[in-house]
């Protein structure tokens, strides 16, 4: 079994959208069972709300469904339950990196690590802006989701 949490600020734009586009690479794999898939925010603004429903339309269209999804803030007991705390940005990361106990830091890594295509080294928060923001950040999650997958099946996978 392995455990991975997606980190963003509020955990409503881009951690949701993570955990349904790698939940959905997760499932098509047929690896559900052996991979366990949440996300958490840094900050407690928006505990028990659902995705942003700009995030929600955006992921839809490409056929990944967030609706039941909640928000949570990250709590310390994550470190133990998951392997990979995956942030999308820089700042998540220093936040992650500080809560950690010692030895649990190895855990704490960027999404963007896992991008095979993009040059991007963050996800970039869509919140505060246009519709494009959040196909950038399904683009950019899509290619970081599947790299991170291929790492996964190795460890997970015997037939892989």
């Amino acid at each position: 079994m392995k455990a991975v949490l997606f980190v963003c600020t509020g955990n409503i734009c881009r951690s949701p959208t993570a955990e349904g586009v790698f939940r959905k690479l997760v499932a098509d794999a047929g690896l559900a069972r052996v991979i366990t898939i949440d996300s958490a925010g840094t900050h407690g603004y928006h505990v028990g709300e659902a995705p942003d429903h700009r995030t929600q339309a955006a992921a839809r269209r490409r056929g990944y469904e967030l609706s039941g999804l909640r928000a949570r803030r990250v709590a310390r007991e994550d470190f133990q339950r998951f392997d990979f705390l995956l942030a999308m940005d820089r700042e998540h990361h220093e936040i992650l990196a500080r809560l950690a106990p010692t030895s649990d830091g190895h855990k704490v890594k960027l999404m963007m690590e896992f991008g095979r295509r993009s040059t991007h080294a963050e996800v970039p928060d869509p919140y505060y802006g246009g519709p494009e923001g959040f196909e950038l950040v399904l683009d950019l999650l899509e290619d970081a989701a599947a790299g991170l997958l291929e790492t996964l099946r190795l460890e997970v996978d015997p037939r892989a």
